[in-house]
């Protein structure tokens, strides 16, 4: 006779096989769609918004696996807002890493962020910030983009000296946020005197604090 057990083992270990697999081709679906849809805003600008239809298409997906990950277009948005500060968190990380003294690193930093402005990054960054302003106020539509990138100063912000790392970090975090978005909508570059400055404030940020 079959040992009921066994048999209820090996049903388990296929069924988390089978799971395992899914999760795998659905996480390259999400992959796929991402990306199309920075390829579909990029081409488009701010001339027209990316539809549903043509970001499926751009993907090779049908509307059953986009739908299957977003329930909307303003979900991926905000996913794609998401993922790309994550990239530039990571481009930003290994420019930092180069760098063996805490001044040069956050000199690192503000060049990353400021680079955003740069010509083709600038426009495909714009293109999608365009299609995420119909994002409404819900809890999918909620992203910080400033977290993941004060949290690269925390280290070097307290090798200066920061009393309170985490804070100041934040601080200018959303500052240089606010910046570069600002030169985004505007079309513009920050000046050498302007990135000068920039960096300067940032560098200052963590020994204001400690000052008597």
């Amino acid at each position: 006779m079959s040992d009921p057990l066994a048999a209820t083992d090996v049903a388990s270990r296929i069924a988390a096989q089978t799971l395992a697999k899914r999760g795998v081709d659905y996480a390259d679906e999400v992959r796929r769609l991402l990306d199309a849809a920075l390829q579909v805003m990029g081409e488009l600008g701010t001339s027209s918004r990316a539809r549903v239809a043509d970001i499926v298409a751009a993907a090779g997906l049908s509307n059953d696996a986009f739908y299957r990950h977003f329930p909307s277009k303003d979900a991926l948005v905000a996913a794609l807002l998401e993922d790309g500060v994550a990239r530039l968190a990571r481009y930003i990380a290994h420019q930092m890493d180069k760098e063996a003294t805490p001044e040069g690193q956050v000199r690192r930093w503000v060049e990353g962020m400021l680079a955003q402005t740069h010509e083709q990054t600038a426009a495909t960054t714009l293109a999608v910030l365009w299609n995420g302003s119909s994002v409404g106020t819900g809890p999918e539509a909620r992203h910080e983009p400033s977290v993941p990138l004060a949290a690269l100063l925390h280290e070097p912000f307290t090798e200066l000296g920061s009393p309170s790392p985490e804070l100041d970090a934040a601080l200018v975090a959303h500052a240089l946020v606010g910046t570069v978005s600002d030169h985004l909508w505007a079309g513009t570059r920050p000046s050498r005197a302007e990135a000068k400055r920039i960096t300067e404030f940032c560098l200052a940020a963590p020994t204001r604090g400690s000052r008597p």
